[in-house]
């Protein structure tokens, strides 16, 4: 596994949003599985069950990589374990949802 440098620390994301297929959808925070893993974890609006069981269709991004891809996230980045969030877009505003309670936080930008 090649080292990833990176002052987030790495997680796991869909590689739809890796490749540009799909936009970043639902943001969880899971217990860190190793020391350079934060716990973030990225779907796309266009995953579905079937895909994601494939272990082929993610991959390990610097949280700085895939936050160049949608920036909002680092709005998000020290929000605990357990969080489990929807991206919206109302026009060209960017907020997020809390997906058990159906709260929106603070606008990302």
């Amino acid at each position: 596994m090649a080292t990833i440098h990176t002052n987030y620390g790495a997680c796991m994301v869909s590689r739809n949003i890796y490749e540009g297929k799909g936009n970043l959808k639902w943001c969880t925070r899971e217990v860190s599985k190793r020391d350079i893993d934060n716990g973030w974890r990225f779907l796309s609006d266009i995953d579905t069950a079937d895909y994601l069981a494939d272990t082929n269709n993610w991959c390990i991004l610097a949280f700085e990589t895939v936050a160049e891809i949608e920036p909002a996230l680092f709005a998000i980045y020290n929000m605990p374990v357990g969080t489990d969030l929807t991206l919206m877009q109302d026009g060209t505003r960017k907020y997020f949802v809390d997906r058990k309670s159906g709260e929106p936080i603070e606008p990302a930008y």
